[in-house]
């Protein structure tokens, strides 16, 4: 009894993270190869070695290690988000990977689905199996890297369908400024506020803090615009100093920021042989918020608008 105590003591009951990744075993002995064989060559780009000869940022991990790193971390769920694949294909394969994650360990991880809206009509097809599985919402997304715009005829139609479905929509957003990396996609900040005022009934989840949009919120329009946009913190460690938690919070509020970390990235290169929790964990934790503006970033707005009990 004694042991079963210390186990949930352990996981710090409330711990959300609200952006991380997952691939299937099969990649990780040589995932370039694998990329380069679907047709995925950004991926590939991403997760090959750099120019600069140093090893890539991208870990992996199997659900087990997954689960390990949460334990040892204190975190009670993850959000598992899809990739932005260029192949339909892709999704899929990936959709289907994760439903079995969701089915091993329904009680540590919520799902979010991959979807290329080239593909047509059928994407909209395999985004209804995905909500039929169990899946919470869509994205990680990122139009640019997909070669699709942002007002794609299909596209919009998976927004309209999310807001029906009530299932939230993760984007990822580039940084506007700052240093260039293998395998970076750009993309206006502006087309994130046109696309959420376009869709004002469809929840946004804008990565990476939005790329920083949401301090563009200090202006009246761009604050109207985004009121149905949430932002994550993934990545933060490689984008940002410490003051981001602190500045972005006082610009939107605590309610609309969802902590993330990019799970198995290795967000602390210099100190990460392999990916782990702690370390964002102990970054947002020093950053200055309040108890309660952390008990919100660190779960409570993730709950809620996942519908987490």
């Amino acid at each position: 009894m004694k042991k079963k105590s210390k186990k949930s003591l352990s996981r710090m009951p409330g711990i959300i993270d609200a952006h991380t990744h997952a691939y299937p075993p099969e990649i990780f002995a040589n995932p370039v190869k694998w990329a380069k064989a679907r047709g995925e060559h950004h991926w590939a780009q991403l997760v090959g070695p750099r120019p600069d000869g140093k090893k890539s940022l991208q870990g992996f991990a199997t659900r087990e290690q997954m689960l390990r790193a949460m334990d040892a971390a204190g975190v009670e769920r993850c959000v598992l988000l899809g990739w932005y694949w260029e192949k339909q294909e892709t999704c899929r394969w990936h959709n289907l990977e994760m439903a079995k994650w969701l089915k091993a360990s329904p009680d540590r991880f919520t799902i979010f689905a991959s979807a290329q809206p080239l593909a047509g009509k059928v994407v909209l097809d395999d985004l209804k199996f995905a909500r039929d599985t169990g899946f919470a919402g869509i994205g990680e997304i990122f139009p640019a890297a997909q070669s699709f715009a942002m007002d794609n005829p299909i596209w919009e139609k998976v927004l309209a369908w999310a807001a029906q479905e009530k299932m939230p929509v993760n984007l990822h957003v580039p940084e506007a400024a700052g240093r260039d990396y293998h395998g970076f996609v750009g993309a206006p900040l502006r087309d994130y506020q046109r696309l959420a005022r376009k869709h004002p009934q469809t929840t946004f989840i804008f990565a990476h803090w939005g790329g920083l949009l949401p301090l563009l919120a200090l202006h009246p329009a761009v604050k109207k615009d985004l009121q149905n946009v949430y932002y994550d913190t993934a990545a933060s460690p490689l984008l940002y100093d410490q003051r981001v938690y602190r500045t972005v919070v006082d610009a939107v509020g605590a309610e609309r920021i969802l902590f993330g970390t990019d799970y198995p990235l290795r967000v602390f290169p210099k100190e990460q042989k392999e990916p782990d929790f702690s370390r964002p964990l102990n970054e947002v934790k020093k950053s200055g918020l309040t108890k309660k503006e952390l008990a919100l970033v660190l779960g409570g707005n993730a709950r809620k608008l996942l519908g987490i009990k």
